[in-house]
């Protein structure tokens, strides 16, 4: 589509094993910013900054039983965010799962039909396209200046609940899929104990200017506050090539 250019710079589903993440004992305190009489927390400055940006995704597959000759319908809810104004979403290839149907529901409460522009396994990054125009989209950061100790801002719709936010800190960069048992992705990845809970896979990992650094992904089941984000500008870098329908490099 011509429209559809690179962006730059400036779920879980319901039949999986659910998993659940409690702040790391471990933490490494970053330094409050200078926030005077006048200026508003700056949580609470990036999510609203942001927030509008971020959205729920509703997927329904259809699997094969011996039971019936129509299958059996699985629904999964995960989350996502707008990367461009006309209607492209970035989110998890596993929130989308083979899904027969995706529905995007906005935070204004509109409701959409997803079309999957693409999807990558092997990095988990999908993109998704919706039929509207307008859209705020999301400021994009630099995930190769991250430092261990530098704030994080999770948003997303952890078991269903929308626009949940969470707060903690960038635990550490370069993380080896290996680590959290998916070690033939192409990613290093980003850690954090902001909390992360199914549903919340897709949606964005925010620094505390409220640009986005991180797509959430995955946390180490039974850990406490070890939670893994695809850093945006890979993901950015796999979107692009996913919506010019290249080989993925």
């Amino acid at each position: 589509m011509s429209d559809d250019k690179p962006f730059g710079f400036g779920g879980s589903q319901s039949t999986g094993t659910a998993k659940t993440a409690t702040p790391s004992p471990l933490r490494v305190y970053a330094q409050l910013p200078s926030i005077s009489n006048t200026d508003t927390n700056f949580i609470a400055a990036a999510v609203e900054k942001t927030g509008s940006a971020v959205v729920r995704i509703d997927s329904t597959r259809t699997i094969a039983s011996r039971y019936s000759n129509y299958g059996r319908r699985v629904r999964g809810t995960g989350s996502g965010f707008i990367i461009r104004s006309n209607g492209l979403i970035l989110t998890n290839a596993h929130v989308l799962g083979g899904a027969d149907t995706v529905r995007v529901t906005l935070k204004d409460g509109r409701n959409f039909t997803g079309r999957v522009l693409g999807q990558d396994r092997q990095t988990d990054v999908a993109v998704v396209k919706i039929q509207a125009n307008n859209l705020p989209a999301i400021s994009i950061g630099n995930s190769d200046q991250l430092k261990p100790g530098e704030w994080a801002i999770a948003i997303g719709n952890p078991l269903g609940l929308d626009n949940t936010v969470t707060v903690g800190i960038i635990s550490g960069t370069g993380r080896s899929g290996g680590i959290i048992s998916a070690a033939g992705r192409r990613v290093n990845f980003i850690q954090t104990d902001a909390a992360i809970n199914p549903g919340n896979s897709g949606g964005p990992l925010l620094n505390q200017q409220g640009q986005v650094i991180g797509i959430n992904t995955a946390i180490i089941q039974g850990a406490q506050g070890l939670g893994f984000a695809i850093p945006i500008n890979q993901a950015q870098q796999i979107a692009n090539q996913l919506i010019a329908r290249t080989p993925i490099q």
